[in-house]
């Protein structure tokens, strides 16, 4: 945050200054709730008015999915939470999220159900994150599964179409299928909506930078 705060011209804060850096998102540096303790202790700094001042409802943790610690983000950390999906079929999710095999669909989601009824008023909304994987997980079936599957939590979907990489197993869906899933979502009473790739020309939109690392990683064994 304080590099982007820098950056940004943040800080030093001057007084009565409006932020430009507003809302912070724990995500893509691996998962945050396997590093709970530290986690919780930049949340700490950044909502202690002696400190960042940042509001806790402006502030999410992003989780693949361990269930058990994702009450403890609403009843002590007291910030949002977001959960990378994917797939509302258990099969399916444990091949595309392996750790649905140590915790599977009806216990996340019964970790989301305890999350929503400690959680303040202005962060009971959860975000599930979906990523649109051509032929994979974009049918008219999974949109309705998703559907039934979040219904009765206060939710939003975040549609994002799959970045992909040279040598990735995956294709991204194609804008019209994204757009076509993304309305029957909402026809069946669940807030969607489509992220904007950005990045990606240069191979460095989400999950493309890993990949790339990975690549020139190897490339001197595979050469030896």
């Amino acid at each position: 945050y304080m590099v982007a705060a820098w950056i940004a011209g943040d800080y030093p804060q001057k007084e009565n200054q409006v932020r430009k850096v507003s809302n912070i998102v724990f995500m893509g540096q691996g998962e945050p709730l396997y590093n709970f303790r530290n986690v919780s202790a930049a949340i700490e700094l950044l909502t202690d008015p002696k400190g960042i001042g940042l509001a806790p409802w402006r502030i999410t943790i992003s989780t693949s999915g361990v269930a058990p610690l994702i009450p403890r983000i609403a009843s002590e950390l007291r910030v949002g939470l977001a959960v990378s999906l994917h797939s509302a079929d258990n099969d399916l999710r444990s091949e595309i999220m392996p750790i649905n095999k140590t915790y599977p669909l009806p216990m996340l989601m019964q970790s989301c159900a305890e999350f929503v009824k400690l959680a303040s008023p202005k962060n009971r909304r959860i975000t599930f994150e979906y990523v649109m994987l051509d032929g994979v997980n974009d049918s008219d079936l999974d949109a309705k599964r998703l559907a039934r599957l979040i219904k009765g939590l206060p939710a939003h979907v975040n549609l994002i179409p799959f970045n992909p990489w040279p040598g990735s197993a995956y294709k991204s869906s194609s804008p019209e299928r994204v757009e076509e899933f993304c309305r029957t979502v909402e026809s069946l009473g669940i807030y969607a909506s489509v992220r904007q790739p950005r990045g990606d020309d240069i191979l460095a939109a989400c999950g493309q930078l890993k990949s790339d690392y990975d690549n020139n990683s190897v490339e001197p064994h595979a050469t030896a």
